[in-house]
């Protein structure tokens, strides 16, 4: 049966990583001709194509605008899901006092930390890390030494430190919140969201809105906020450069250099071959 939904994640997915060999040749944030090509045919046979990112919005509709999609765009590791306007479809905000209590800890440790909505980006202090988010979400991060007094309501708070030292602080912030926040692990930030806000949530919801069943949605990541997204979709894969997580998640890893082994999946479904 030919699914009738891709989500596919963003960076590490479809477009290379900074850093990477690939990307260094590549010079490009973009996906390649190929996954565009290859886009353009699973629309053609009637599959809808979903961009599922930790980007933010103007980030994430860069790419969607590139491979030519209307569809709704998941954005922010599930946070929101907008329409390729901007208008936001579903947000999930993160309770106010758990993000004053992890920013709080945040400040105990002296880490930078930061504060983020749907379309605003804001962090403590200036770092590497906001800066890289930044440039690949299309926004300009807003330094502001308490970012907790903008008065914006957060959909997540995240505390910037080392891959070293995110192991413990996210054992510790599990040990204080328990199923209160949904945490996440990157090399050198540690976010906290809304229990429950994942990407696969976010496609959860869309896919209902679009009267979809789980069976019928396949989906690709290569990362620990793409985990949930794999496991709930009918179909998931991972590339072979994919984390421990998204691994263990996946029904599949796709045999690749960068973006090879997604294009050539995204070939098979749109040609009817299988997946």
């Amino acid at each position: 049966m030919r699914p009738r939904i891709v989500a596919l994640d963003v960076d590490g997915t479809i477009v290379h990583r900074p850093g990477s060999i690939a990307w260094e040749v590549a010079s490009s944030t973009l996906p390649s001709d190929r996954i565009r090509r290859a886009v353009r045919a699973l629309e053609a046979a009637g599959v809808g194509v979903i961009l599922a990112s930790g980007r933010m919005f103007p980030g994430t509709r860069m790419v969607h605008e590139h491979l030519g999609l209307r569809s709704p765009l998941v954005c922010q590791q599930g946070c929101a899901v907008h329409e390729p306007a901007g208008h936001v479809l579903h947000e999930f905000p993160l309770d106010v006092e758990i993000a004053h209590a992890v920013i709080a800890y945040a400040r105990k440790l002296g880490h930078p930390y930061e504060w983020f909505t749907p379309v605003r980006y804001l962090a403590s202090a200036h770092n590497e890390a906001s800066e890289e988010y930044a440039r690949a979400s299309g926004v300009v991060t807003e330094y502001h030494p308490a970012p907790e007094t903008s008065g914006l309501l957060p959909t997540g708070v995240g505390i910037i430190s080392t891959a070293e030292e995110a192991r413990a602080i996210h054992a510790e912030l599990v040990a204080r919140f328990g199923e209160r926040v949904h945490v996440i692990d990157f090399p050198s930030v540690t976010v906290c969201v809304q229990a429950g806000v994942t990407k696969g949530r976010a496609l959860e919801l869309l896919c209902a809105d679009l009267g979809v069943a789980r069976a019928e949605v396949v989906a690709v990541g290569d990362s620990v906020n793409d985990a949930p997204m794999l496991e709930w979709a009918g179909r998931g894969y991972t590339v072979s450069h994919g984390d421990a997580y998204a691994m263990a998640a996946a029904d599949e890893v796709l045999d690749m250099a960068d973006d090879d082994g997604v294009a050539a999946l995204l070939e098979r479904v749109a040609t009817g071959r299988g997946i």
